[in-house]
C-alpha cells in the first residue's frame, strides 16, 4: 500500500511541477526551458515538497508463517503414546503450503500413485499408450487397492529403481522404493507427498495432461469401504483419494496414511497428506490421520475467512 502511495506522490508531483513551469512561462518570468532548469525554481517547485513525500520507505507486507499455524492446529489433535503423526497441506489457490514433522513413514498402499506415476511417465518416454493390461491392473490397484496388480505393476516399472528414477525426475528427495517385492515398505515423508500429488494435480508436472487425467479420475473412483483420510476435509463428495493401512508383524502396529485432493467448505481445493504409524488398530489410525487432515486444511481456511471479514470491515 505504501508503494503504491509513493508512486502516486512522484506522479502527482511531476504533474504539480509541469503546471509550475508552463505557469512561468506564461507570466513571461523565463522560458520553460530556464525556469525548469534555475535551482531556485526547483526548490520553490510543489514538485520538490510532492518528493519529500514520495520518500516515505515502502512498508513490507508481513509474511504468514503456515508451518508455525499448522503446529499450532496440531496441538488439537490427541496423538496416542505410541503412535506418530505427520501432515502437509497446499493451497492450490495460492500456491501456499504447510508441513508439520518431517519424518519417514512407511507408504503402505499410497505408494501405488507413486506407481502408477512410474508408468505413465515411462510409457510417455516410450512414446506408447499404456497396454490394456497395464490399464486393468492400473484401476484396480487405484480403485480398489488390489496388491496383486499392484505387485504386477512394480515389475513392469523396475520394481524401486523404477520407481526412485522417476521420483528424482518428479522433485521428490526424500523417498526410497522397498526392498524387492515389499513396494509397500517404500519409505517417505509428507512434504515428498505432496510434491508428488504436484505432479497429479498441478500443471508443472512430468506428466501430460491425459496422464495426469487419468491418474486423477481413478482417484476420484476408490471404492465406497475406503472413502476415508483426507475426503474428512472435503466439503460433500468432491474429493479425489487414495489411502493406505498396513499392520507391522513385529508390532501389531498399524501404519495408516491417506493423499489427495479435497474441495473444502470455503469452494478452495487443496492438496493434503497425512502419514502415521504406531496406531493400536486401524481405526484409530484412520481417526488420528482425519483429525490431522481437518487441522490441517482448516489452518487455510480460517485465514481466508479472517481476511474476507477484515476486508468487508474496511
Amino acid at each position: 500500500m505504501y508503494t503504491a502511495l509513493a508512486s502516486v506522490a512522484i506522479v502527482g508531483g511531476t504533474a504539480a511541477g509541469t503546471v509550475y513551469v508552463k505557469a512561468q512561462a506564461h507570466s513571461g518570468a523565463g522560458t520553460v526551458s530556464s525556469a525548469a532548469s534555475s535551482p531556485a525554481a526547483s526548490a520553490a517547485s510543489p514538485s520538490s515538497a510532492s518528493s519529500e513525500e514520495a520518500s516515505v520507505e515502502p512498508v513490507a507486507v508481513p509474511t504468514v508463517d503456515h508451518d508455525a499455524l499448522l503446529a499450532d492446529a496440531m496441538d488439537a489433535v490427541t496423538v496416542p503414546d505410541d503412535a506418530d503423526v505427520s501432515v502437509a497441506v497446499l493451497d492450490l489457490d495460492s500456491g501456499d503450503s504447510a508441513t508439520y514433522g518431517d519424518a519417514a513413514f512407511d507408504t503402505a498402499s499410497i505408494v501405488k500413485v507413486d506407481i502408477l506415476a512410474t508408468l505413465l511417465l515411462q510409457a510417455q518416454d516410450e512414446d506408447r499408450s499404456l497396454t490394456a493390461a497395464e490399464k486393468s491392473y492400473a484401476t484396480t490397484m487405484i480403485e480398489n487397492s488390489d496388491n496383486a496388480s499392484a505387485s504386477a505393476l512394480w515389475r513392469i516399472i523396475g520394481r524401486a529403481a523404477g520407481l526412485d528414477a522417476a521420483n528424482k525426475r518428479f522433485g521428490l528427495t526424500d523417498t526410497e522404493g522397498g526392498d524387492g517385492m515389499l513396494w509397500g515398505l517404500t519409505q517417505t515423508t509428507a512434504a515428498d507427498q505432496l510434491t508428488l500429488l504436484q505432479q497429479v494435480f498441478g500443471d508443472d508436472s512430468k506428466l501430460s495432461g491425459a496422464s495426469r487425467k487419468y491418474l486423477r479420475g481413478l482417484m476420484g473412483q476408490i471404492a465406497t469401504g475406503q472413502h476415508w483420510g483426507v475426503s474428512a476435509a472435503a466439503d460433500g463428495s468432491s474429493w479425489a483419494l487414495k489411502n493406505g493401512w498396513l499392520p507391522r508383524s513385529a508390532t501389531g502396529l498399524w501404519d495408516i496414511n491417506s493423499i489427495g485432493r479435497v474441495t473444502a467448505a470455503d469452494g478452495n481445493d487443496y492438496l493434503v497428506v497425512a502419514l502415521s504409524d504406531g496406531n493400536a488398530t486401524k481405526e484409530k489410525g484412520i481417526s488420528l490421520v482425519e483429525s490431522a487432515v481437518r487441522a490441517a486444511v482448516s489452518v487455510f481456511v480460517r485465514e481466508r475467512s479472517e481476511a474476507s471479514a477484515s476486508a468487508t470491515a474496511r
